[in-house]
């Protein structure tokens, strides 16, 4: 099974038309509001001798984060160009970074078995799959999970359209940085609230912790304060 063509030409279009300049993407958030929080809630579970594979990279700022707390940190997203942007951004050449879709069960269990058991880290992927996509994207953390690896998944929840309808509602329509995603055909928050916890069962992952959180965004109110996106967290084993 591989992703459609759609998909995978609306993130090309977006990344090659996304600068890079940090937190030009609505989601590119500094890492302190992001993957160091995250951390806090995955760390009682993860081994950090273990390498850490950040799905759904983007141009790699929550990777060059993580790639300081674990052995090795390697970034996969779909997009050639957010690679190309992510190794642009990492000179220094601290974490690693390959274009890979998550569809692709042979791509996927072949970077298991160069890995070993590996650490993942999954932020705002499933809700914004196409539906077919959702249970291959699950299952491909359950793979390079293998035995040992410990998961973190944030979704955002049904909750996170209506912030957006709001913050596309505004006097001049969509903020620019929000206008971007709808213009690719980007669907944040498109997946049901039942429906990730659902797939990550499927896909034999066992929920060991979870809870509601918050997905900072760069964009702002009119009022200056930040947007942030309902989400929620789980911690996830294969079972």
């Amino acid at each position: 099974m591989s992703v459609s063509e759609r998909y995978r030409q609306a993130w090309e279009s977006y990344w090659r038309n996304t600068s890079d300049a940090p937190g030009d993407a609505i989601w590119d958030a500094d890492p302190s509001l992001s993957a160091a929080m995250h951390l806090d809630l995955l760390a009682p579970h993860a081994d950090p001798s273990l390498p850490i594979v950040d799905l759904g990279c983007g141009n790699g700022t929550q990777t060059r984060y993580l790639a300081a707390r674990f052995a090795r940190a390697l970034g996969v997203d779909l997009s050639r160009a957010a690679v190309e942007r992510a190794r642009r951004a990492d000179p220094a050449g601290t974490a690693e970074f390959r274009q890979l879709s998550l569809t692709d069960a042979a791509g996927v269990a072949d970077l298991a078995r160069r890995l070993g058991d590996a650490n993942v880290y999954l932020r705002a992927v499933i809700h914004q799959s196409d539906a077919p996509d959702r249970c291959p994207v699950a299952r491909a953390v359950a793979r390079l999970l293998g035995r040992r690896g410990r998961g973190f998944v944030a979704e955002l929840t049904a909750e996170s359209r209506a912030v957006l309808a709001e913050l596309a509602a505004g006097p001049g329509g969509p903020p620019p940085k929000l206008r971007r995603v709808l213009d690719h055909g980007l669907r944040p928050a498109d997946a049901a609230d039942k429906e990730v916890p659902e797939v990550l069962a499927e896909a034999g992952l066992e929920i060991l912790a979870e809870g509601p959180t918050a997905l900072a965004q760069t964009e702002q109110w009119p009022d200056g304060s930040r947007v942030e996106l309902p989400a929620r967290w789980f911690v996830v084993a294969r079972a």
